[in-house]
């Protein structure tokens, strides 16, 4: 009988020890750490007319942001807000591959955080390394046990802040203080914390290798005139030792390995454009790093395009090709859609209004043979301060109002307001009749709106 042989179709994952890169695009990714941290951290604690200046207080149903408020039915602009940030995605993958995911993007920023404080704790690439391989002891105990307590007060910390733009962050610290916590406050807290925690500190590399899509789907948008991170195979090969450079056999490249040591997903840039690279451009600091000490000039692996490896093209080529058709394409849509949203957001009349009708009585015959419908306005004042609002009725002759004309509405408010509209016997015809129910403040004459309604005259 013939030996049956076991494929396996499972590779356990081998431990990627990133090294420390240092130079100019590692310089610009710890800016980015800084500026979106700052953000992040910094944002729920800004005030804005007596309030948190960005809320999402999903139990009002109201989304604070500086001075805009937003209803459930404003829910266009954050879609329009999500389009405008995808358009930009796919505008700078065009130009420059992947740098979102290499400077910005929080998986890329907190694995950063995240592997600075494991090289604090635990020591440089070889140090972690050669602890991992230590057999357990009470020293290997206290480095470990440091680390993970760093990595999960800053997930804890994380968590809070993230829990912080949905209920506001001062009544929040002041839950935790008095231990009030709701069970749904401790339940995000707690999840944002794991997931920072197990994203950043062990996952890593996977969540950008399987887990996250723009992986699988970002090759779709480059073209040979995309901006990569390239080695330059012409230039570096054959690869050889020092001795071997020096005596003018070999390529630049000397096979030292650093841009392999230096990279968060493992991969080994010389081998090509991989979807793993996420475009951080450690390797290109690393090699460049070498090259300096070497004499040699720098950008054995710098960002280039194919096109231009291809054909030799100059950096001022190359920057001349990223005006191309995608690219503009791009861009003019983009700056449509950034154009409509603001004009619609500086159009928007802070004053909703919305006319339900009694169900109950389509239409009755009151005193002196009047006709009366009751209908329920739904007065919402978007704005951050109070109005007096006045209501007018128009579409049929002789139609009048019954109630208070003037209504005021509080800052931020939803009234419910109940009016009484009558109108003579006869005039109308039986059935529905067309009419307009109008809203405008007495203090700005700006804030009107008109909302159509239907007036039923009994047969």
């Amino acid at each position: 009988m013939s030996e049956q042989q076991v494929i396996s179709m499972y590779a356990a994952r081998e431990e990627i020890y990133p090294r420390e890169a240092k130079g100019r695009y590692a310089r610009l990714r710890w800016l980015f750490v800084w500026l979106t941290q700052l953000a992040f951290y910094g944002a729920p604690w800004l005030q804005w007319n007596g309030r948190q200046a960005l809320l999402f207080d999903l139990g009002a149903r109201k989304f604070y942001i500086f001075g805009l408020v937003l209803w459930p039915q404003d829910f266009i602009y954050l879609a329009l807000l999500l389009i405008i940030c995808a358009y930009l995605l796919f505008l700078a993958t065009a130009v420059a591959g992947r740098v979102w995911c290499g400077f910005a993007c929080p998986q890329t920023v907190y694995t950063e955080i995240f592997l600075w404080l494991e090289r604090k704790i635990e020591g440089p690439r070889s140090a972690r390394i050669a602890l991992d391989r230590q057999p357990p002891s009470a020293a290997k105990f206290a480095r470990k046990s440091a680390k993970h307590l760093a990595w999960g007060a800053v997930a804890l910390w994380t968590g809070f802040t993230f829990v912080g733009y949905f209920t506001p962050i001062k009544l929040l610290g002041m839950e935790v203080f008095s231990l009030a916590f709701g069970p749904w406050e401790w339940f995000w807290v707690l999840f944002y914390a794991f997931a920072t925690y197990g994203n950043a500190g062990w996952m890593r590399e996977q969540v950008c290798k399987y887990m996250c899509p723009y992986a699988r789907f970002q090759s779709a948008m480059f073209d040979p005139d995309t901006l990569i991170i390239t080695y330059d195979a012409k230039r570096g090969e054959p690869r050889g030792p020092l001795s071997k450079n020096a005596h003018g056999n070999g390529g630049s490249c000397i096979d030292c390995t650093l841009c392999v040591q230096v990279c968060p997903t493992g991969i080994d840039i010389r081998n090509g454009l991989q979807y793993e690279c996420i475009g951080c451009a450690a390797c290109i600091d690393a090699c460049n790093g070498v090259m300096d000490k070497l004499g040699q000039p720098r950008g054995l692996i710098r960002y280039s395009t194919e096109r231009a490896l291809d054909r030799g093209y100059t950096p001022t080529e190359i920057r001349r090709r990223t005006l191309r058709t995608r690219v503009k394409v791009y861009s003019g849509i983009l700056v449509l859609i950034v154009a409509a949203t603001g004009a619609a957001l500086c159009w928007r009349v802070p004053l909703k209004l919305d006319v339900i009708r009694d169900r109950g009585a389509l239409g009755r015959e009151v005193e002196e043979g009047m006709i009366e419908n009751v209908y329920r306005l739904q007065i919402m004042n978007t704005s951050e301060q109070a109005h007096v609002y006045r209501i007018g009725v128009s579409g049929l002759p002789t139609l009048e109002q019954q109630t208070a004309q003037l209504v005021r509405v509080e800052a931020t408010e939803t009234l419910a307001y109940p009016i009484r509209l009558r109108t003579a016997h006869g005039v109308g015809r039986p059935g529905s009749n067309k009419i307009a129910i109008e809203l405008s403040a007495v203090d700005d004459p700006s804030l009107y709106v008109k909302e159509a309604a239907v007036f039923f005259v009994p047969r």
